[in-house]
């Protein structure tokens, strides 16, 4: 296993969900799949230790189903991350899949190749029998040399057909990356299917080859009202909503060292919850009356075994014009009391700062 694959495989988030995608030196670029990014310009890239970064999407090709990002950090320490280009993977070769599958950290599965060649919709695929979940899409697969063979796409959609995962092949992701050289990393561009163009504007047709264009591609994600006001409370907590997304009406970020969780439960509430400390293993009763006599109000403090949450929640009806800004000084508010309050825990009552918790 290559050593360093959880520090060159990254996740994607924004508000629609997540995904993976992964980093090439060579090219300071990075790559995954078309679908884990359509409708946005703009989505987080999260390392292993959950470090996010802002990162515009440069670069779209819906037929490939590929897409390059582009990140304004310095990722030079970071290994070369090789692509096999020079022979066909043998069927039954060891294959190993990255990514974050369901949004969880980072994981590597193990299986075999199954077809270096499989025939589907027109275009050769890699198939393979490790397993491939939602979230894994835009990672890569890798030979057992530990060079990329492709990108994972998909898993065959059929409650019959298990073990059956897919992928990109290695030579459609090198024919995407021959624009790297001359690509202009502030714009956002569509590949043009026909001739390869890259074309920078919302056009109808290719400006070179005249193909028709599906209008889809230049079409961006819209935010609620709802989300547009919790992301006003973020921002105003310091932090770029943009970092901060989680998939549909979610949100989780750091404010110092507390995380912060900001979702809509069941469709009627929006809660905001800090796991800020886990309770001392001996002592525990100083700790309990403080907060059982302290007023923490409009928030409450609450236990679970031995994890302890900072609360504030609405109902969504309570959210009107006469209460936005309440609603939002206390929303700002609990992370600002997190962030304090988890200190105070450990310094005054020996709690452990949560697992969740940032140095």
């Amino acid at each position: 296993m290559n050593p360093d694959i959880n520090k060159l495989v990254y996740k994607v988030t924004h508000a629609d969900g997540s995904g993976s995608c992964f980093y090439l030196r060579q090219f300071n670029i990075f790559v995954t799949n078309y679908h884990v990014v359509a409708g946005y310009r703009t989505v987080a890239v999260q390392d292993n230790d959950r470090n996010p970064y802002e990162a515009r999407v440069v670069v779209v090709n819906p037929e490939l189903d590929l897409a390059l990002l582009a990140v304004d950090a310095d990722f030079s320490h970071l290994p070369e991350f090789p692509i096999s280009l020079e022979n066909e993977p043998a069927i039954g070769s060891k294959v190993q899949v990255a990514g974050y599958p369901f949004g969880m950290p980072f994981t590597l599965t193990e299986g075999s190749l199954s077809s270096p060649r499989q025939l589907m919709n027109g275009k050769y695929y890699i198939q393979i029998d490790a397993p491939v979940n939602p979230g894994n899409s835009g990672g890569p697969i890798l030979n057992g040399d530990n060079k990329i063979i492709g990108v994972t796409v998909s898993k065959f959609a059929s409650s019959a057909a298990d073990n059956m995962g897919f992928g990109i092949r290695a030579e459609a992701l090198a024919q995407l990356l021959e624009v790297v050289e001359s690509l202009d990393r502030t714009q956002f561009h569509v590949q043009c299917y026909s001739c390869d163009e890259l074309i920078a504007g919302d056009e109808e047709y290719c400006p070179s080859c005249g193909a028709k264009l599906d209008s889809r591609i230049f079409a961006t994600h819209q935010l609620s009202p709802l989300g547009q006001f919790c992301e006003t409370a973020i921002t105003a907590m310091g932090v770029n909503p943009v970092l901060a997304r989680n998939g549909h009406d979610s949100w989780v970020f750091h404010k110092g060292s507390s995380e912060i969780r900001l979702f809509v439960y069941d469709g009627r509430f929006l809660f905001a919850v800090s796991p800020i400390n886990l309770l001392p293993k001996k002592d525990v009763e100083k700790v309990l009356d403080y907060m059982l006599d302290t007023d923490f109000s409009p928030y409450k403090m609450g236990v679970d075994g031995r994890q302890i949450y900072l609360c504030y929640r609405i109902h969504l009806a309570d959210l009107t014009n006469s209460s936005y800004d309440r609603i939002l000084a206390a929303l700002v508010g609990l992370a600002e009391r997190a962030d304090e309050l988890d200190n105070k825990l450990v310094e005054e009552f020996g709690c452990e700062f949560s697992v969740y918790s940032k140095a």
